[in-house]
């Protein structure tokens, strides 16, 4: 693992854990779904470029989708 995969996957979970205290607290499915996704998916993903697209993809998800 690179310096850099492992800022991101620290800024992801970060964001992640924020997603998913919201979306408890709001009871909104699809920002809790996507804070759990963003604090699990840096363990499986090596790449910091796949890191990054999946990341960003995973933020900008409740922005366009709402239940």
């Amino acid at each position: 693992m690179s310096t850099s995969s492992l800022v991101c996957g620290l800024l992801f979970g970060s964001i992640g854990v924020g997603f998913l205290v919201y979306g408890q607290r709001q009871k909104a499915v699809v920002p809790l779904v996507c804070g759990v996704a963003l604090v699990i998916f840096p363990y499986f993903v090596s790449g910091t470029i796949p890191l990054v697209a999946i990341g960003m993809a995973l933020i900008a998800l409740p922005y366009f989708v709402r239940f």
